[in-house]
This record gives structure tokens, C-alpha cells and sequence, in this order.
């Protein structure tokens, strides 16, 4: 496919360990590692034929959506022979739990630095601090507010993916309503990117739709369920809801069955994961909005070698965007495929 086409202290201990060693073993920094073939003790950037080092900085490593990229990485470290250090927290979508594991990676003798910001400007500094260091940088999925030393920015569409699913809730509602936004976080640039997306989208085409609300789940599930359960108290009209991210649409499937509402409100919600599908297939959701973040993994480990190595660089594009596929009941056996690995 064409580029154009398509998270304490203990941490933190362990990685001042992490730079007083130069160790890649180290788990706080390194839980996972693909290795093409055995590394040196020190990265490319420092000459000879060492492997390639690539530390992968994802935002909660537990998600699905996480996941699945991880194996899209692992799998194209494989074929590129790249020493893949995949990390982040495993519990916790912040800049807070992140950051420690950003600081830990530039600490680690690495020759570049994938990195999926949980809030745009929390992680300009890490940024600032790669540059330092000249190691190049690659923001995946979300990205940072400065992004001219990036390397690239490769990203679902996250504007046509709201505008999709605006679409899709509105002709499911009858193109009239209430319909509530389940966001996940206020400073994601995918989450704020899908949100307008959607708005937008309504707002032109669709005047006789109304956004009731919206609440953030700060990738909590429970918290998803807490608020619609809430929102379905407080308008007991609502016809429609926009669940912005996985873990908004888990906990919002949840609070549909508390409330007995599975089907009698339109739920569509964006990712691919093995459960979403299944509960796409028995009716929960209405309509899922599916991202191929391995494919955006692959394509950050090819611009990364490219730029270290200098073979290829002049084919890296500062901006790639990937089309995301409406997923319904009605297509699903055109549109499996598109379910997230895990």
C-alpha cells in the first residue's frame, strides 16, 4: 500500500538503572523486544553493521488497539532487522505513566524513537529531548503540537473516521434526535480530531440531530458505563451514541445492557477489537469505525530505518494518513478482516 493510500517510582529506579547501564534487557524499559538477528552493545547510529535499535513508546499497552500494533511492529522488525524495544504502560493512558517510559528509552542507546503521545504538549519536551540527542522521532496514531523535527506523522484519518460515523448514526437514527459523545480523552489528537469530525458533520448535513452531551472516560471503561448510564437517565429520548474510542464503546455496551437498551439506542463505536465484533455481530454496537494500526506500525519501522540508515530517506513523507472501513452488521463479511489481532 502507498504511504499516501492508505504510563511511580519503582518505574522510574529502574530506569536510572536503564541509563546507568545502557541495558536493553532491562523489563521496566524493554518488556518486549523483537530481535531480526543479535544485537550489538551498541546501536547503528554508532557505526559497524550493529542492528538497527528502535524503542516503540505506545500509549496503554493492555488496549487491544495497542495490540494489535504491537504485532504489526514485531512483525516488520522481523523482515527489516531492527531490535525492537516495545514499551509503555500497561494500565494507563496519561502523559503522567508515559513520559517514565520515554525517558527510559532515550536512555537506552537507541538509534530512533516511536512514539504515540497521550497528550500533545506533556510529550513536546520528550521530543525536544530526543532532538537533543539526535535521535530521530516518529509520532504514531496521536501526535505532538510542534511537530517540525519529526521524522513523520503516520495516523488513521481521524476526521473522516467521526464524519463516518456521523453519517452512519444518522441514518440508523432516521436523521433525527439525540445522540451523546462517549470521548475518551480531551487532549488526544485522535480523540479531539474524530470529535470534530463528527460535529462537523451534523452540524452541515444533519440540523434536526442534536448533541445532547459528552464525558470522558480517560480510556476507563467503567467510567463509560457510569456516564450513559447517567445520560440515559437524564434523556430518556436519546436515540443515538458516538462512542469516540475502544474502551468509550466497551463501557458503553455494558451501560446498553444495564439499562435493557441494546438496539433501542444506536451505538457506534470506533476500533476493531475481537470483542467489539462480537458485539457488533449480536447487535450491541450498530456500527464500528475500524482503524489498521498495524499497518501504521509497519510504516513507522520503515521510515525509521530509512532515516538512520539514509537508504530511502527521500521516499519518507512527513504526513501519512490511513482511511479507516465502516463496519455494520450488513457488511461484516466484506469487513471482518479489518478485526484488530490480539
Amino acid at each position: 500500500m502507498k504511504k499516501t493510500q492508505w504510563v511511580a517510582a519503582t518505574f522510574l529506579t529502574a530506569f536510572a538503572l536503564a541509563a546507568a547501564s545502557g541495558c536493553a534487557g532491562n523489563s521496566a524499559v524493554a518488556p518486549s523486544s523483537t530481535q531480526a538477528s543479535t544485537p550489538s552493545d551498541s546501536g547503528s547510529g554508532s557505526g559497524g553493521t550493529a542492528t538497527l535499535r528502535v524503542a516503540f513508546v505506545a500509549g496503554i499497552t493492555s488496549d487491544p488497539f495497542f495490540r494489535a500494533m504491537q504485532l504489526g511492529a514485531e512483525d516488520e522488525a522481523q523482515k527489516l532487522g531492527i531490535d525492537l524495544i516495545w514499551t509503555g504502560s500497561p494500565d494507563e493512558y496519561s502523559p503522567e505513566s508515559q513520559i517514565p517510559f520515554v525517558d527510559g528509552a532515550l536512555a537506552n542507546n537507541i538509534d530512533a524513537l516511536i512514539l504515540v503521545p497521550t497528550d500533545p504538549d506533556s510529550l513536546q519536551p520528550s521530543v525536544e529531548k530526543a532532538k537533543q540527542q539526535g535521535i530521530p522521532v516518529i509520532t504514531v496514531d496521536t501526535t505532538v503540537t510542534d511537530q517540525s523535527y519529526l521524522t513523520s506523522h503516520i495516523t488513521g484519518d481521524n476526521v473522516q473516521g467521526g464524519q463516518a460515523a456521523a453519517k452512519t448514526l444518522a441514518d440508523q437514527i432516521g436523521g433525527s434526535g439525540q445522540v451523546f459523545i462517549m470521548n475518551g480523552s480531551p487532549t488526544a489528537t485522535t480523540n479531539t480530531l474524530r470529535e470534530k469530525g463528527f460535529r462537523d458533520e451534523l452540524a452541515a448535513n444533519y440540523p434536526n440531530i442534536t448533541i445532547v452531551g459528552m464525558e470522558y472516560t480517560q480510556s476507563q471503561p467503567a467510567n463509560a458505563t457510569s456516564a450513559i448510564n447517567t445520560a440515559i437517565l437524564k434523556w430518556p429520548d436519546l436515540k443515538g451514541i458516538f462512542a469516540i474510542d475502544g474502551t468509550s464503546g466497551t463501557g458503553a455496551v455494558a451501560a446498553l445492557r444495564n439499562t435493557n437498551t441494546v438496539g433501542k439506542i444506536k451505538l457506534v463505536g470506533y476500533d476493531a477489537y475481537s470483542t467489539e465484533v462480537a458485539d457488533l455481530e449480536s447487535g450491541a454496537f450498530s456500527a464500528l469505525i475500524a482503524q489498521d494500526p498495524a499497518q501504521e506500525a509497519r510504516l513507522a519501522l520503515q521510515d525509521a530505518k530509512a532515516k538512520v540508515t539514509g537508504v530511502g530517506v527521500s521516499d519518507i513523507q512527513a504526513s501519512v494518513v490511513i482511511p479507516n472501513v465502516v463496519m455494520t452488521q450488513d457488511n461484516l463479511s466484506d469487513t471482518k478482516q479489518y478485526q484488530y489481532a490480539d
